[in-house]
C-alpha cells in the first residue's frame, strides 16, 4: 500500500492511499472461510457450504469492509509514523467516484482531506497580570456554617404537641361521613405522616396543636393529591392508590420533631473527635479556618479560569475552519450547516484551549499517575456522597465506588482530563504575575456571574 501526502497550505492537506489486491485479498479470503465454517444454509451440512456460494452471498460486503479496515489501519499507522497531528478525522473526498466499483476492480485510490494542527508558541509572561480574589470571612458565613453542623448532627425527638414541621406516626383508617372508622375499610397501623407535606392548608391546620391519641379526619386526596404519597401513607402500591379517595381518620401515636444539635463540647466532639477542639473559642477558630479553606478553593478556581481565558486570548493561531465545519457536519448527522455555523465560535474556543493544554502538557512533560486518578476519583466520590447527605460513608465504601467509576471509560477520561487541565493551569500560573485583592462574598459573586 502506498500513501502520499500533498500539503495544500499550512493547515490543510490531501492524503492519497493506493490500494492493490495484495493488500486485502488474504484478509477477505480468511473472513469468507470463517463464514463458511459458521454458515447455516438449508441443504448443506454445517461447514460444507461451497466457498463459491459463500463468496456470491457475502463477497462484496466482506471485500468493502476489509478494504475500508485496511485503509483505516494504514492511515493511522502513517499518521503515527509521520508524527502528524491532525484535527478531527480524515475526511473522504466526496468527488472521488473511482473507488465505488468494488466488484470489477481490484486496485483503488482513495483521497482524504486532512485538517492539520497549527504550530504555535504560548504567548504569556510576567507582564500579564491576573488577580487572585481573596474572599473575606464574615459573621454571616460563620453562622451559616455552625447552623449546617447543628443540623447535620441534630436528631428527631418525641414531643407532646404537634407543629408544622413534625412527623406523626399512628393509625390511619377509612372513615365515614361522621368520621367513624369503616369496618373492614382500608387502614395502616404504622402510618407515617409529615405535616408540612399536606397540600391543603385547611387540613394542615387541623393537624397542628394536637396531642398523642388525638384523631383528625381528612380528605386523603385533598391532603395528598400525589398517588405516591397516598400509597406511602397506606402502605399500598402506587397503582392501587389511584382509586383511593374520600375521608380517612388519623390517630396520633407518636410526634417526632427534628432538633438541631446545641452548640457545646458535645457537638465539637461529634464534629472533630473527642477533645480535639476545646471550648467555643477554638471552635470558632476552626470554623473560620474551614470557611477560609473552602473560599480559597473558589478563589483559586476563578484565578485558574482567568488564566485559562488569558492564555486563549493571548495565544493566537489559525485553524482549518472550513475543514472543521465539514468534519463537524459529518460526525453530527442530525445537525445542519446553519447549526454548525451558529455553534462554531464556541467549538473553536474549546478546541483552541485543548490544543494549548496539550502543548503545555507536552512541553512540560506533564503526566497523570494511576495514584492521582484514584485520589481524584475518591475526592469526587466523597463530595457526591456529602451532597446526598451520606456523611458517614467509610473510606472503604468511597474507595470501592471510585474504583467502579474508573472502570467506566468515559468517566475515567473525564477525571483524567480534569487532572491534566488542573496541572496545566498550575503550570501556566507560574508564567504570569498574580496580584491579590480582598473582596466580600457579594463582590466575588458578582465577579463570577
Amino acid at each position: 500500500m502506498n500513501i502520499t501526502r500533498e500539503n495544500i497550505d499550512d493547515l490543510n492537506a490531501l492524503l492519497k492511499v493506493d490500494v492493490v489486491k495484495d493488500d486485502y485479498e488474504e484478509k477477505v479470503e480468511n473472513v469468507l472461510r470463517d463464514y463458511r465454517k459458521k454458515a447455516n444454509i438449508k441443504g448443506f451440512r454445517p461447514g460444507m457450504v461451497p466457498i463459491g456460494l459463500i463468496r456470491k452471498m457475502y463477497g462484496k460486503t466482506v471485500r468493502i469492509e476489509e478494504i475500508n479496515k485496511t485503509v483505516s489501519e494504514n492511515i493511522n499507522k502513517y499518521l503515527t509514523d509521520e508524527k502528524l497531528e491532525i484535527l478531527g478525522d480524515p475526511l473522504p473526498k466526496s468527488d472521488d467516484p473511482e473507488h465505488l466499483d468494488f466488484i470489477n476492480r481490484d486496485d483503488f485510490t482513495f483521497t482524504f482531506e486532512l485538517g492539520l494542527a497549527p504550530e504555535f508558541e504560548i504567548s504569556i509572561n510576567k507582564k500579564n497580570k491576573v488577580t487572585f480574589y481573596e474572599i473575606a470571612v464574615d459573621e454571616k458565613m460563620r453562622s451559616g456554617y455552625i447552623d449546617n453542623y447543628a443540623r447535620r448532627f441534630g436528631e428527631f425527638k418525641n414531643v407532646a404537641i404537634t407543629e408544622e414541621k413534625d412527623i406523626l406516626k399512628g393509625k390511619v383508617e377509612k372513615a365515614d361521613d361522621e368520621g367513624n372508622p369503616v369496618p373492614g375499610g382500608l387502614s395502616a397501623e404504622d402510618a407515617k405522616l409529615s405535616v408540612d407535606l399536606i397540600k391543603d392548608e385547611k387540613i394542615k391546620t387541623e393537624f397542628i396543636a394536637r396531642k398523642i391519641n388525638d384523631t383528625v379526619v381528612f380528605d386523603i386526596k385533598k391532603a395528598f393529591p400525589n398517588d405516591y404519597e397516598v400509597a406511602g401513607l397506606l402502605n399500598r402500591k402506587k397503582e392501587e392508590a389511584a382509586a383511593i379517595n374520600g375521608n380517612f381518620r388519623f390517630t396520633i401515636g407518636e410526634i417526632s420533631r427534628f432538633q438541631p444539635a446545641e452548640p457545646g463540647q458535645d457537638l465539637y466532639n461529634k464534629i472533630y473527635g473527642e477533645g480535639i477542639v476545646k471550648g467555643e473559642e477554638e471552635f470558632m477558630t476552626k470554623i473560620t479556618e474551614e470557611i477560609s479553606a473552602n473560599l480559597n478553593r473558589e478563589s483559586e478556581f476563578k484565578l485558574l479560569q482567568d488564566i485559562k481565558e488569558l492564555v486563549i486570548e493571548k495565544t493566537r493561531f489559525n485553524m482549518p475552519e472550513e475543514f472543521l465545519k465539514k468534519w463537524l457536519l459529518r460526525v453530527n448527522e442530525k445537525a445542519t450547516a446553519e447549526q454548525i455555523d451558529e455553534e462554531f465560535e464556541h467549538f473553536k474556543h474549546d478546541l483552541r484551549w485543548q490544543l494549548i493544554r496539550n502543548k503545555v502538557a507536552g512541553d512540560n512533560d506533564i503526566k497523570i499517575t494511576p495514584e492521582e486518578l484514584t485520589a481524584e476519583a475518591e475526592r469526587i466520590t466523597r463530595y457526591q456522597f456529602r451532597e446526598y447527605g451520606l456523611y458517614y460513608a467509610t473510606d472503604e465504601q468511597i474507595a470501592n465506588y471510585a474504583k467502579e467509576t474508573l472502570k467506566r471509560e468515559e468517566d475515567a477520561k473525564r477525571i483524567a482530563d480534569k487532572i491534566l487541565e488542573d496541572k496545566v493551569l498550575i503550570s501556566l500560573k507560574e508564567l504570569v504575575k498574580v496580584d491579590t485583592k480582598s473582596v466580600s462574598a457579594e463582590e466575588f459573586n458578582k465577579l463570577v456571574e
